[in-house]
């Protein structure tokens, strides 16, 4: 198993509010986590980083040793952590009122994965026959591409497609959705900021990560494709590649 990452501020944002880490806890299970943060001046900034640093810490405190139920209860344990210390620091600290992230996070062995979110961060499944969103977006424009109000096209283009109904921080208790995925080796997971999704479109995930060259470059094909069509957000991916 292999993991890599990337992130930039995109061409048009002055501050990178999104952060990520993606590393090998053992030779054959990965954990990776990315977060987008939200919030005036260099709060969103804030919420992401301690989003990241705070979970990745409390999960390896935690050391699941691959029990699906562990696993489950590590994630979820580690982002009520954080998002406790977030929501305390946002109603603490008037330059950080209001602040939050999404997260979207995944530990994954060779055979299991399991997955959690919250925002509209996302992640994805890749096969040789296909990409398959794992996670769903907590958003306005998913509420309405759900009851039939929008087409899965113009929800793509929607002037609100910014809008989350929920993050991590901005209230008290969390409410994160946890995945299970089993999954093969060949296969990949690809996790990434709403930065690349609405810029590239799943079959253009789906052909970098499978034909655009190595895995160990796919991360930065993705970036470099996001930054010639003008980058309006933070760019964020990660790719856990099984085998």
């Amino acid at each position: 198993m292999r993991i890599f990452g990337v992130t930039d501020r995109g061409c048009v944002r002055e501050q990178n509010q999104d952060a990520f880490d993606a590393r090998m806890l053992t030779p054959d299970t990965a954990l990776a986590v990315v977060c987008d943060g939200m919030g005036g001046a260099r709060a969103g900034n804030i919420a992401s980083t301690m989003a990241v640093s705070q979970i990745v810490s409390a999960f390896q405190e935690q050391a699941p040793k691959g029990d699906p139920e562990a696993v489950h209860a590590a994630l979820t344990g580690a982002a009520a952590q954080a998002n406790k210390e977030i929501y305390h620091r946002s109603m603490s600290d008037p330059e950080c009122r209001g602040m939050g992230t999404t997260v979207v996070a995944a530990w994954a062995a060779p055979d299991h994965a399991v997955l959690m979110n919250e925002g509209d961060s996302r992640a994805y499944h890749v096969r040789p026959d296909g990409i398959f969103l794992l996670t769903r977006d907590h958003s306005l424009v998913q509420q309405l591409l759900e009851r039939g109000d929008i087409t899965a096209e113009q929800a793509r283009s929607h002037p609100q497609k910014n809008l989350i109904t929920r993050a991590l921080g901005v209230e008290p208790d969390l409410k994160a959705d946890l995945y299970d995925l089993d999954w093969h080796q060949g296969e990949s997971l690809l996790l990434c900021s709403d930065g690349l999704s609405n810029v590239l479109t799943e079959q253009e995930l789906l052909y970098e990560v499978i034909h655009g060259g190595e895995p160990e470059n796919c991360c930065q094909r993705l970036l470099d494709i996001a930054l010639r069509r003008g980058a309006p957000d933070n760019v964020t991916a990660v790719l856990i590649v099984n085998g």
